[in-house]
């Protein structure tokens, strides 16, 4: 899979941005809750940690849109991945999805998306590839 990093300026200033928003009121209600935003047990709060849901890595903010309590074992199965990523490659795993139709290219049809004849793929008109096909 083909990840793209952001810069290190902006990986030390929202690392620096989460530490304080670990220190807020809002944080200590969150994890007071105990609850893992991606498996849904309860933990006490000593294992639970701050993950990000658009990764720092990946660009993502620390922000309370952002960022939400999980427990340490999803945060590492999670790492660098985005939410669909992720389900994505537990899909896989579970022989729920096939690696040509994982792209993301069209789901519906194992053929070229684009004809010969440069159309957008079988019994699509040019309306549905935002064109018209009123003569004028």
């Amino acid at each position: 899979m083909y990840h793209v990093f952001a810069d290190p300026d902006h990986i030390k200033r929202e690392r620096r941005k989460a530490q304080e928003l670990r220190k807020s009121q809002w944080w200590r209600n969150q994890v007071g809750q105990g609850l893992c935003y991606h498996c849904g047990q309860k933990f006490s709060k000593e294992l639970l940690t701050m993950d990000h849901l658009v990764p720092i890595a990946r660009g993502g903010k620390s922000t309370k849109n952002n960022c939400v309590v999980c427990c340490k074992d999803c945060n590492s199965k999670k790492g660098h991945q985005m939410g669909v990523e992720q389900t994505i490659e537990e899909m896989r795993a579970r022989g729920e999805l096939s690696q040509e139709s994982a792209g993301y290219g069209d789901l519906e049809n194992d053929d070229d998306s684009t004809g010969d004849d440069g159309s957008s793929g079988p019994g699509r008109s040019s309306q549905d590839r935002g064109g018209s096909d009123q003569s004028e």
